[in-house]
Formats: C-alpha cells, structure tokens, sequence
C-alpha cells in the first residue's frame, strides 16, 4: 500500500469485499474494519513504506479466527518525536482500540520489518 491520501479507506474497501466474499459474520467484519485501518494508519504515520496488509479466515470447532496482519519497514523516525503535521490530540489511541477489539495481539519484528498482527475470534 502506497503512503498517498486515501489509500487506507481503499483498502479497508478492498479488505471488507473480502471479508463478505469469505462469509465473515458481519459482527466481525465490522470490528476488523477498524483493526485494519489502525494497523494500516500505524504503518503510515510511524513506519518506513511499504504497508503490506495479510488476511486469513480459518474455522475450527465451529469457531472461526480472522488473522490480519500489516508488515512495514519499519520506524521512520526517532521514537518521541511527534510525525509532522499530525495533531497528538487525533492519534495515538490506535494501540488501544487494536487491543479492545482483538482475542489475541502482537509485534513480530524481523530483519528490515515489523508485523502487527491482531486475531478476531467470532462464533
């Protein structure tokens, strides 16, 4: 995903077209909505492109686990300095909706990269 003005609306389209085509309940589909556009926004502000956004739909004993992923390159810049032209009262509160919503959550760092990833449970 390209850092330009309306990518992430575009690929939170693109993710729910995906999500429906898979049969995700719509319960779901709505709280993955909003993980998909805090980790892709995350990626944008704080992290070196690309943005490379992952889904996986898994079912297991009637449940099923919506995996979603976003890897960058990780830090752009040098942590405590506020990105420009961003309002510190707007953002910041990513991390905490991401953990409200998600079953299980985490950070994979690997060379040159950073995956956030968040797993959605629904029944």
């Amino acid at each position: 995903m390209p850092p330009v003005a309306g990518a992430v609306p575009d690929v939170r389209r693109r993710a729910g077209a995906v999500l429906a085509a898979w049969q995700v309940s719509p319960d779901v589909v709505e709280d993955a909505l909003l993980v998909v556009s805090e980790l892709l926004t995350n990626a944008i502000v704080h992290a070196l492109p690309p943005a490379v956004l992952r889904l996986s739909w898994t079912r297991d004993a009637g449940l099923g686990t919506l995996r979603i992923e976003v890897t960058d390159s990780g830090p752009a810049r040098t942590a405590g300095e506020p990105p420009a032209g961003i309002d510190p009262d707007e953002h910041g509160r990513g991390e905490e909706i991401v953990h409200a919503l998600a079953t299980r959550y985490g950070i994979h760092t690997h060379p040159g990269a950073v995956t956030r990833w968040a797993d959605l449970v629904a029944v």
